[in-house]
C-alpha cells in the first residue's frame, strides 16, 4: 500500500472519530448547564433538558443537530457507570397456552402443562414441546388440536389439525406475543423519556431485555413494565367542533395566568370579571372564526418585540399551534379529522399543565380526552411535532367504543389495486357488530375512529361507509415501517399472555460514580504504564509504539461513539486490556526487526523487511482473539457484550496503528536521515540467543502440568465454587455502612432472619457489604421482592450503625440456568472454532490439537484457582458473567501466544533443507526465537492487568484477577505444552514440509 494512501486512510479515520466523538462533548456541555441552572432541583434539571430537546446545539454548517439529536450519537454510558436499571422480561408462555385454549378444565391438559412448567425450570427445552410431550405422554384419546380449534383461531387450527400443525401454531402465536410485547414495551418506554435506553429480544428466548440508564423511580418503572398492554377504539370529534372549545381554553388561560401574577408585575389594571365572564360565555358565536384564524397566525408572523404580548394573550395556541391552513382561495380555514392542533415535543408538558388546571378541566366535556399521537412528526419543515387529537368517549363510564380484545388477526399488506401500505384487521363475532356499529356512525357523522394503545393514539383512520362482517383495511399516508408497528399494535389487543419481571438489577448513582473514577484513574495509568515501558525497552522505536498507542485510543472511542455502543465498567477493563495487547503488533514487528539488523542489514531494508516477515503473526494471533471476542458477543449479555464490542473493536483499531501509523513514522524518520533504534544496549541482547532445552525437558513441564490439573480438578470437586447471583439465582444487595462492619456479624444477624445460609463478604472497603440470599429464589413477584427486603433490613438494622442500599440485583432461577449453559456452550465454541481455524491456517491436525491442549489446560488451572483460593483472598472470586468473559480472554490470549511459536515453527520447515534437521530441534529453535516476544508482551500485558487489579475497583477485581493469573498460565502452556505437543502428537516425526519436490529431490542427490 503507498504512503499517499496510508496518509489518506489515516487522515479520513482520524477526522470521523473526531466526528463521531464531538457529539459527546456537545451534550456533555448541555447536560453541565443543565446541572448549574437547577443547582441540585432534579426536577428542574429534567425541564431544562426537555426545553432543549429541539433546540440546535450543534451546528457544523452543512448540518445542525438538536440536543435530541446528538444525545442520540454521543457515547452512552452504560447502567455500571451511569446507575439505572436492567431489567430482563419473561412472556409467560403457559399463560399463552392456557389463553389460546380457552382455559379448558380438562384434567389432563393442566397436569401436562403443571408437568412441563416444572421441566422447564431444569432444562433449555421450550415450554411448548415439554407441553406436547407430556400432554402425549398422558395416553389421552381427546387430540391436542381440539383444545385449541376455537372461534378466535379457526383461521389457524382445526379440530382435526396434526400435532405437528398444533406445534406450528402455538410457536408462531409465541413469536407473536414476544414482538407484540416488545413493542408495547417499547411505546412505554420512550414515553418515560429515558435516554439512550436499550431494549432488545434476546433471540432463541421468549425473553426481552432492558437497559434504562439514569432512571431513579425503580417502582415506577415496574409498574410500567408489568402493566398489561390496552388497546382501545374511540369515536372521535371533529376539529371543527372543537375549535370554539380550544379558542376559549386559549381565552381563560390568558385571564387567569395574569391573574395569578402578583399586582406589581402587571402593567395596567385588568377587569378579571369581565374576561372571566367572556371566557366562560363558551356558546357565542364567532360570526368570522376564519378572519380571526388569519389574524391569529398574522400575529404569530409579528416581529420579536411583541413576542412576550403575543404568549401574554394566547398562552396556549403559542405553544400548540390550531389545526389551520390556507384554503383554495387563499383564507384560512380550518382542517380536517380530529386533530386539533400541533405542539413541539418540548411543549407537551406544558400544554398537559395546562389542560389539567381545575378551571380548564371543568370547561372540557366529559365525553371529550385530548390524547397525544404515539410519535412526533415534521411539520412545515420543523421537527419533532405531536398531533393532539380530540377523542369521543362512549357510555355511562365514559370509556371506549370497543376494545382490542376482539380482534383476532391483524396483518400489514399493500393494496393490490394502489401498491401502497395498508393494514388489514378480522374481529370475532361479538367485534364485528361493535364494529359495524361504530362504522355506521363515523361514515354518517364524517369523523374519524382512533385506535389508543396505553393512552397514546397509533392512527385516527377516516371512514367512508359501515362495515360488515368484521374485516376491514386501514389506508392512508404510511410507510411500510408505519403498517408494521400499527399491525403489531393491533395485535397486542388481544396479547393472550403477559410480561413478567424474572431479572433486575438496580445501580445507584453513588456506585456508578466509584466506578466511573476507578475505570478512568485504571485507564490513564496503564496508558502510563504502557508507554513507559516501551521507551525503556525499545528505544526511539517505544515512542513510535506509543504514538500508535495514543491513536488507537482516539480510534477505537470514535469507533464506539460511530456504533452507538455504550461504554461499561467491563468495556473501560476492554480498552485498558486493549493498550496492553495493542503493542502486541508493535512487540513482533519490533523483535523482527532485531532480527533483520543482526543480519547487516541497511535499516531501509530492516523496516520493510521486519514488517513483511511479522505480517502472519500479527494477523493469526489477532484473528484468534478476535474470534474469541465474537462468541462473547454473541452469548454475553449487557455488561459483557460492552466487553466483547471493545476488545473486538480495540484489536481492528490496534491492527491498524501498529502496521499504518508506526510504518509512517518509520518512513519519515527515514526521509529525514533520522536514527531509528530498537532497543537499548542493555535490552539488546535480551534473549536473544537463548537456547532453551523445551524438548527435552518438556516431560518434568508435562508432570507439573499433570499435578496441577489434579489438585484442580479435585478442588472443584471437593470445594466446588461461590457462584454469583446471575449463576445460581436469588438476590444480591450491595449496603453501605456509615462505620466500618464485621461480615461475620451481619452474616449472623441476616442468617438468624433468612432462616438460611446468607452468603456476606466485604465490598471494596470495610464499611462496604455485598449480600446473597437465595431466601424465596423460587419467587419473583413484588410482594416476594418486599418481603426479602423487609428481612433485609430487619438483619441489617440490628448491626450498630446508619446503612444504606446502594444496589440490588434479582435474576430468577430459570436464567440463571440459562446463563450458566450459555458460559460452557461459549468456553466450549471458542476451543473449537479457534482449533477450525487454526486448522484451516496450518493444515496440519497436530497444530489444533497442540492449541487445544494448552487451552484447556490453562482453563482447568484457572477454574481450579478460583475454587482453591475463594474465601482465602480478601475479594470475591465468584463465578459469574465477568468470570466467563475473562477466562474466554484468556483462552484467546493462549491461542494468540500458541499461534506466534507455530507460525515461527511453519516458517523453519518451509525451508527447502528443513527435513534435515530433527523436528525437536526445529521445534525448539521455534520456542526460543519466539521467546523474547512472548515474554515482552506478557510482561506488558501483566503490567496493565496489575493496573486494573490495584486501581480498577472492586467490581471488576475478580475479573482482572483471573485474567491476570490466566496471562501468566496462558504465558507457560504456549512455551511448554503446545509446541511440545505436537513433537509428541506427530511421534516425533518429521511435519510434512511445504518445500518443492524438485527441491527435495535435489536436496536427496546430493546428500553423502
Amino acid at each position: 500500500m503507498s504512503k499517499g494512501l496510508i496518509k489518506f486512510l489515516v487522515i479520513v479515520v482520524s477526522l470521523a472519530c473526531l466526528y463521531s466523538i464531538s457529539f459527546t462533548f456537545v451534550t456533555r456541555k448541555v447536560e453541565k448547564d443543565a446541572a448549574a441552572y437547577a443547582n441540585g432541583d432534579l426536577a428542574k434539571e429534567k425541564a431544562y433538558l426537555d426545553s432543549m430537546a429541539s433546540e440546535v446545539v450543534y451546528n457544523l454548517g452543512i448540518a445542525k443537530f438538536t440536543y435530541r439529536e446528538a444525545k442520540a450519537n454521543e457515547l452512552a454510558l452504560g447502567l455500571d457507570l451511569k446507575g439505572g436499571m436492567n431489567v430482563t422480561m419473561e412472556i409467560s408462555l403457559d399463560e399463552l397456552i392456557t389463553n389460546l385454549a380457552n382455559k379448558p378444565k380438562d384434567a389432563n391438559f393442566n397436569k401436562a402443562l403443571a408437568t412441563a412448567i416444572a421441566k422447564s425450570k431444569t432444562t433449555n427445552t421450550s415450554l411448548i414441546d415439554l407441553f406436547l410431550n407430556e400432554y402425549k405422554a398422558t395416553g389421552a384419546a381427546t387430540p391436542i388440536a381440539s383444545f385449541f380449534a376455537t372461534t378466535d383461531n379457526a383461521a389457524e387450527i382445526q379440530a382435526g389439525s396434526s400435532e405437528a400443525d398444533v406445534k406450528r401454531f402455538l410457536n408462531k402465536e409465541a413469536d407473536n406475543a414476544i414482538q407484540n410485547s416488545y413493542k408495547v414495551l417499547r411505546t412505554r418506554i420512550d414515553k418515560f423519556g429515558v435516554a439512550s435506553p436499550n431494549i432488545q429480544i434476546q433471540q432463541g428466548t421468549n425473553r426481552i431485555l432492558i437497559e434504562l440508564p439514569g432512571i431513579n423511580d425503580e417502582e415506577r418503572v415496574r409498574k410500567l413494565l408489568q402493566g398489561s398492554a390496552k388497546l382501545e377504539f374511540y369515536e372521535t370529534f371533529n376539529n371543527a367542533d372543537v375549535y370554539q372549545l380550544m379558542d376559549n381554553i386559549n381565552r381563560t388561560l390568558a385571564t387567569t395566568l395574569k391573574a395569578d401574577k402578583p399586582a406589581a408585575v402587571a402593567a395596567t389594571p385588568v377587569d378579571t370579571t369581565a374576561a372571566a365572564n367572556n371566557a366562560a360565555d363558551t356558546t357565542k358565536k364567532e360570526d368570522n372564526l376564519l378572519s380571526k384564524l388569519g389574524a391569529n397566525k398574522n400575529a404569530a408572523d409579528s416581529n420579536a418585540s411583541n413576542a412576550a404580548d403575543l404568549t401574554a394573550g394566547n398562552p396556549l395556541f403559542s405553544i400548540l399551534q390550531p389545526n389551520v391552513g390556507q384554503g383554495p382561495s387563499g383564507q384560512m380555514e380550518l382542517g380536517p379529522g380530529a386533530v386539533v392542533g400541533y405542539a413541539n415535543l418540548k411543549d407537551t408538558a406544558k400544554v398537559n399543565a395546562y389542560l389539567a388546571r381545575p378551571e380548564i378541566k371543568s370547561i372540557i366535556p366529559g365525553n371529550m380526552r385530548l390524547l397525544w399521537a404515539v410519535k412526533p412528526e415534521s411539520l412545515s419543515q420543523t421537527k419533532d411535532i405531536l398531533s393532539l387529537f380530540a377523542i369521543r368517549t362512549s357510555g355511562n363510564e365514559n370509556g371506549p367504543a370497543m376494545t382490542g380484545d376482539v380482534i383476532t388477526n391483524a396483518r400489514d399488506e399493500f393494496d393490490p389495486q394502489t401498491n401502497k401500505p395498508i393494514v388489514s384487521m378480522a374481529m370475532n363475532a361479538q367485534g364485528a357488530r361493535d364494529w359495524q356499529r361504530v362504522t355506521a356512525a363515523a361514515a354518517q357523522g364524517r369523523y374519524s375512529v382512533a385506535i389508543v394503545l396505553d393512552g397514546v393514539v397509533y392512527s385516527a383512520p377516516g371512514v367512508e361507509r359501515e362495515i360488515a362482517g368484521g374485516n376491514s383495511t386501514i389506508s392512508g399516508n404510511f410507510t411500510i415501517e408505519d403498517t408494521k408497528d400499527l399491525a403489531n399494535v393491533l395485535k397486542a389487543g388481544r396479547l393472550p399472555t403477559t410480561a413478567k419481571i424474572v431479572e433486575e438489577a438496580i445501580v445507584g448513582p453513588s456506585l456508578g460514580q466509584v466506578a466511573i473514577d476507578s475505570g478512568v484513574n485504571s485507564a490513564v495509568i496503564g496508558i502510563i504504564v504502557v508507554m513507559a515501558f516501551m521507551i525503556a525497552y525499545y528505544n526511539r522505536a517505544g515512542i513510535a509504539a506509543n504514538i500508535a498507542v495514543i491513536f488507537n485510543v482516539f480510534f477505537l472511542m470514535g469507533v464506539l461513539a460511530s456504533l452507538n455502543a455504550v461504554l461499561t465498567l467491563p468495556g473501560i477493563a476492554g480498552i485498558v486490556l486493549t493498550m496492553g495487547t495493542a503493542v502486541d503488533a508493535n512487540v513482533l514487528i519490533y523483535e523482527r526487526m532485531r532480527e533483520e539488523m543482526a543480519l547487516g542489514k541497511s535499516m531501509r531494508k530492516v523496516v520493510e523487511d521486519g514488517y513483511k516477515h511479522a505480517m502472519p503473526s500479527i494477523l493469526d494471533s489477532q484473528i484468534t482473539t478476535f474470534l474469541v471476542g465474537l462468541i462473547l458477543f454473541f452469548t454475553g449479555s449487557g455488561p459483557i457484550q460492552g466487553f466483547a464490542t471493545t476488545l473486538m473493536i480495540g484489536i481492528i483499531t490496534s491492527l491498524f496503528t501498529a502496521i499504518f501509523i508506526t510504518r509512517l513514522i518509520f518512513e519519515y524518520m527515514l526521509s529525514k536521515e533520522m536514527k531509528i533504534t530498537v532497543s537499548f544496549p542493555w535490552s539488546n541482547h535480551t534473549l536473544k540467543n537463548a537456547n532453551f532445552a523445551f524438548i527435552k525437558k518438556r516431560k518434568v513441564a508435562y508432570l507439573v502440568s499433570l499435578v496441577a490439573i489434579v489438585i484442580s480438578l479435585g478442588a472443584i470437586a471437593v470445594k466446588g465454587f461461590s457462584y454469583g447471583v446471575d449463576f445460581q439465582g436469588g438476590r444480591t444487595y450491595t449496603i453501605k455502612y456509615d462505620t466500618p462492619v464485621a461480615a461475620e456479624t451481619v452474616r449472623e444477624n441476616l442468617d438468624n432472619v433468612f432462616g438460611t445460609t446468607t452468603e456476606v463478604k466485604t465490598f471494596g472497603t470495610d464499611n462496604q457489604l455485598r449480600v446473597t440470599t437465595s431466601y424465596h429464589i423460587e419467587e419473583t413477584s413484588d410482594a416476594a421482592d418486599q418481603e426479602v427486603l423487609s428481612k433485609l433490613n430487619e438483619g441489617l438494622s440490628k448491626v450498630q450503625g446508619k446503612y444504606e442500599i446502594l444496589s440490588q440485583q434479582k435474576v430468577g432461577p430459570t436464567i440463571a440456568s440459562d446463563i450458566r449453559d450459555r458460559a460452557i456452550y461459549a468456553s466450549i465454541l471458542s476451543i473449537l472454532v479457534i482449533a477450525a481455524y487454526i486448522l484451516v491456517r496450518f493444515h496440519k491436525w497436530q497444530y489444533s490439537a497442540g492449541a487445544a491442549i494448552a487451552t484447556i489446560h490453562d482453563a482447568i488451572i484457572l477454574l481450579g484457582l478460583f475454587s482453591i483460593l475463594d474465601g482465602i483472598v480478601p475479594f470475591s472470586l465468584d463465578i459469574d458473567q465477568h468470570f466467563v468473559a475473562a477466562i474466554l480472554t484468556v483462552l484467546g490470549y493462549s491461542v494468540n501466544d500458541t499461534v506466534v511459536v507455530f507460525d515461527r515453527l511453519r516458517e523453519y520447515l518451509k525451508k527447502p533443507d528443513a527435513h534435515r534437521e530433527d523436528i525437536g530441534t526445529t521445534i525448539n529453535k521455534a520456542i526460543n526465537s519466539t521467546l523474547s516476544r512472548t515474554v515482552i508482551t506478557s510482561l506488558t500485558v501483566i503490567f496493565v492487568l496489575a493496573v486494573l487489579f490495584v486501581f480498577g475497583g472492586e467490581v471488576i477485581r475478580g475479573f482482572s484477577f483471573a485474567i491476570l493469573v490466566g496471562i501468566v498460565v496462558a504465558t507457560y502452556s504456549s512455551i511448554f505444552l503446545a509446541a511440545p505437543a505436537i513433537y509428541d502428537l506427530s511421534g516425533g516425526k518429521h511435519l510434512a514440509s511445504s518445500a518443492k519436490p524438485e527441491e527435495k529431490k535435489q536436496a536427496k542427490v546430493v546428500t553423502p
